[in-house]
């Protein structure tokens, strides 16, 4: 027995012996760096376009943010309400005023006050052009989507009695699926007589004059000054700034403005309403008119 256990020792003392020659040593190697979605180097700031680089920048790149602001922000969504809000307050004061007997109406615009052309503006984005190219494919579709807050307004507004007469400087031969889109939408008064679209003049004045013959204009509602008066066309961005200080009061009360950053007359103001000159012109003196310090 004492054998036995003399050999089993000895066999364990030759295993300690040679495994380690068996196997190689551990060495700890340095781990793989994990793959992360938002690693270190994303994180450090992108060399600054060079001139040539930013020369070949589509403009349509320039109306990303505005676009998204329309289509995204919270806070646009708020100014519409704030806008329509605001209109039926001044609609119920004008009705207590009884020292009025013609017929009260409403004057609107159409896009950017009552349809969101936001996806037009994506589609040129997209594509790296601008307008007029897909305009007219947009309207046709008929799918715009109301700014919050125009239809119940317009909506009760004909309901207290007041008429609506949409001025828009759409084109005539899109008048026929502008009027299917908004009435799909519920807009009230979607008929001819109250749908004046452009036709040779693009000047709104003669349509509003029109309308206030046999009416009493309760308010005008627009995203553009034009929408309100012929006192501001064609101004230079300082007039414009000029007048609508001048008419301050009316502001609120018989003009509703709402928000459009992304065209408008203000951006034909800074070109001097040459909206012919070269991208890269325009690109150039949108520079020129930011206020630095």
């Amino acid at each position: 027995m004492r054998n036995i256990s003399i050999v089993f020792t000895s066999l364990i003392l030759l295993q300690v012996m040679f495994l380690p020659s068996c196997f190689p040593p551990f060495e700890p190697k340095d781990e793989e760096p994990k793959t992360d979605t938002l690693g270190i180097d994303s994180l450090r700031p992108h060399p600054a376009l060079t001139e040539a680089e930013l020369a070949l920048m589509p403009i349509s790149e320039q109306a990303v943010m505005a676009t998204l602001y329309q289509q995204r922000s919270a806070e646009f969504r708020a100014m519409s309400y704030q806008a329509f809000n605001l209109a039926r307050l001044m609609l119920e004061r004008d009705l207590r005023n009884d020292n009025i007997n013609s017929p009260r109406a409403i004057i609107v615009d159409i896009d950017e006050t009552l349809l969101d052309n936001s996806p037009h503006s994506a589609k040129c984005i997209e594509n790296q052009t601008s307008y007029p190219d897909y305009w007219e494919e947009w309207c046709e579709l008929a799918i715009a989507k109301p700014l919050p807050g125009a239809v119940e307004f317009l909506t009760l507004a004909r309901n207290y009695g007041v008429s609506i007469y949409y001025i828009t400087n759409r084109r005539e031969h899109l008048k026929e699926a502008t009027m299917r889109n908004m009435r799909e939408l519920g807009f009230p008064m979607i008929e001819d007589k109250y749908m004046m679209f452009r036709t040779a003049e693009a000047g709104k004045e003669t349509r509003r004059l029109a309308v206030a013959r046999n009416h009493h204009i309760t308010m005008l509602i627009g995203d553009n000054l034009n929408d309100f008066a012929e006192v501001f066309e064609s101004k230079s961005v300082e007039d414009r700034a000029r007048v609508t200080d001048s008419l301050r009061f009316e502001f609120g009360r018989r003009f509703i403005v709402l928000p459009n950053a992304m065209y408008g007359e203000w951006e034909g103001a800074l070109y001097g309403y040459n909206f012919a000159i070269s991208d890269s012109a325009k690109m150039a003196i949108r520079k020129q008119w930011l206020e630095s310090f």
